[in-house]
């Protein structure tokens, strides 16, 4: 079965070095996989102001 040298490189590396994976879960825990709170989620959707067409002139409020 084919594997490119980029595959092959990172499963050699995993092999030598088995700390650089639990490294990344860790810091993927760190900034990624963090609780949702829901109530909070829809607040924020319920609150976003609709964007305008052309975003570069700004409205006339006059």
């Amino acid at each position: 079965m084919y594997k490119s040298e980029i595959t092959q490189f990172l499963e050699q590396l995993k092999q030598e070095r088995p700390h650089v994976e639990r490294g990344q879960r860790e810091g993927r825990a760190l900034l990624w996989d963090r609780p949702q709170d829901l109530e909070t989620m829809q607040r924020n959707r319920e609150s976003r102001v609709p964007r305008s067409s052309y975003v570069y002139y700004p409205k006339d409020y006059t």
